[in-house]
């Protein structure tokens, strides 16, 4: 989905630059990836863990976006966001990846091993600074 296909369908809508909810987000993501960290990896804890991670990656994304003047209602629409409205065509791949993978965890059932985990987690926390320099 594009970014004209989210206006469209009404999925993102041009809102006021909200700093204060940017940085309350902000901070709740950064809360969630702690979270995440004191998680033990484990086979039970594997999709929690990814869980907390994309929740903290998204948020970052929702801050961003909200301090840029848009209000976004479905992930899939960030993918756009960071494309189209960034022109960060490999961030918005490597987002879209991510959020499907989570989708398969907490749509369908899908195991991940522990290494799957880890690597994915490692890749957000890869992304995460470099959105956050976006914010500033």
């Amino acid at each position: 989905m594009d970014w004209k296909e989210c206006y469209n369908r009404m999925i993102v809508k041009d809102v006021k630059p909200d700093i204060d909810m940017a940085n309350s987000l902000v901070k709740s993501s950064k809360n969630k990836l702690e979270s995440e960290s004191k998680l033990e990896m484990s086979d039970i804890t594997t999709a929690s863990k990814l869980s907390l991670a994309y929740d903290s990656l998204r948020e970052i994304l929702e801050a961003l976006s909200l301090k840029r003047g848009y209000k976004v209602y479905n992930h899939e629409c960030y993918t756009a966001f960071l494309k189209e409205i960034l022109h960060e065509s490999t961030l918005g791949d490597d987002f879209d990846e991510i959020r499907r993978i989570r989708n398969t965890i907490n749509y369908y059932g899908k195991q991940i091993t522990k290494e799957e985990c880890e690597a994915i987690i490692k890749q957000i926390k890869t992304i995460i600074p470099l959105i956050k320099q976006k914010l500033k």
